[in-house]
């Protein structure tokens, strides 16, 4: 496997997400029955009525929207950090049952993740951090080796991997998670792999469901840094990034 790469899919959505808001929403405020609110739904533009929900913060009817991605490519550092966002499911390739063992990866080793400032050192540190890897893999095969081979033997072979190795992931989240996830991780000064990771899934979810994530992105987007003195300082270059001009 070698090193990996960041890859995202959309996996599946509530169908029709900004009806189903408009949908719950109008029942809030409204004398109507359910069938005739379906109705009216359906055949009126809910563009400037969700836009007002999302205005005034009127965010518990999008919790009825859900999505889910497919994440590959990520490292188990990043996976201790996404599962600390309790209002979302998980599932995770497991390290007790799928094997790592050379002969298991096309590569010959592992799937793993360089951090960017590794990378940033040049190819030197490159092929240095590589072959801590592929030393790795080797204590790997021993211990699957010592232990017996099979489930068994990876349950505890896998106490020498890395945070650098590369995991597999399906996780869910309704569309209030999902904004307070970006307002997070897509700020600057979160760690750049989950970063990476929240941008990848804002831009899926846009396109999608774009009225219910237009302003969605770090807290400066639609207020001041939360940060304070620990700001980055580049506020004006973040919101023309998300696509915020004022």
């Amino acid at each position: 496997m070698g090193k990996a790469s960041l890859k995202v899919r959309l996996l599946e959505h509530t169908p029709n997400p900004e009806k189903v808001v408009a949908m719950a929403a109008r029942l809030c405020y409204s004398p109507s029955d359910i069938d005739s609110l379906a109705e009216n739904v359906s055949t009126t533009d809910q563009h400037s009525f969700i836009k007002k929900l999302m205005d005034l913060g009127h965010y518990s009817t999008i919790e009825h929207v859900t999505f889910t991605f497919g994440i590959e490519g990520v490292s188990r550092s990043l996976l201790a950090q996404i599962t600390r966002h309790r209002i979302a499911s998980f599932s995770v390739q497991s390290q007790r049952y799928v094997g790592e063992t050379r002969s298991q990866n096309n590569e010959g080793t592992f799937g793993y993740i360089i951090p960017e400032t590794i990378l940033g050192l040049g190819p030197e540190a490159v092929a240095e951090f590589e072959e801590q890897m592929a030393q790795i893999q080797a204590w790997y095969d021993r211990w699957v080796e010592k232990l017996g081979s099979g489930r068994g033997a990876y349950e505890d072979a896998r106490f020498v991997l890395p945070n650098a190795a590369e995991t597999k992931i399906v996780v869910t989240m309704n569309a209030r998670e999902l904004r307070h996830f970006f307002s997070l991780r897509c700020c600057q000064r979160a760690q750049w792999e989950i970063r990476a990771l929240a941008d990848e899934m804002l831009r899926l979810a846009k396109e999608v469901a774009p009225l219910l994530f237009a302003d969605a992105g770090p807290e400066c987007l639609v207020g001041p840094c939360p940060e304070g003195k620990m700001s980055c300082g580049k506020r004006m270059e973040i919101r023309k990034k998300y696509g915020v001009d004022s």
